[in-house]
């Protein structure tokens, strides 16, 4: 077993911890964020019907990265970002899941983006 199998296995285990006690539904759906080594992306998902309601990351063609802007600063207006279009499908309540990453860098960023935009969690 390599270095990277053993890293995704503990993360795929904290994954499945989080899981067993955050979910979403109807009046507050689950808010999901998943970080690559380059862009950071984020959905909202109804886990009673289980599909996902809406979604953004920092690869889409209507998100500019600026060339001086860190990740840490596109991970918060992707948060905003995330926060706009939430409350125009009706959205203001939802539960953060932070997919088996430390609360902290970009995972905080965007949260703070989030709640800067109006999402409540």
């Amino acid at each position: 077993m390599g270095k990277t199998s053993s890293k995704l296995l503990s993360r795929r285990k904290r994954i499945a911890r989080i899981r067993k006690k955050v979910s979403g539904d109807v009046s507050r759906p689950r808010l999901r964020v998943f970080r690559s080594s380059v862009h950071f992306y984020a959905q909202i998902i109804d886990d009673q019907k289980g599909y996902t309601l809406l979604s953004g990351s920092t690869s889409d063609k209507e998100f500019q990265i600026a060339d001086n802007e860190t990740k840490v600063e596109s991970a918060k207006r992707l948060g905003l970002l995330i926060a706009q279009r939430a409350k125009s499908h009706g959205i203001e309540k939802v539960v953060f899941d932070r997919g088996g990453y430390l609360y902290h860098g970009r995972v905080r960023s965007f949260s703070e983006g989030a709640r800067e935009g109006g999402l409540q969690f």
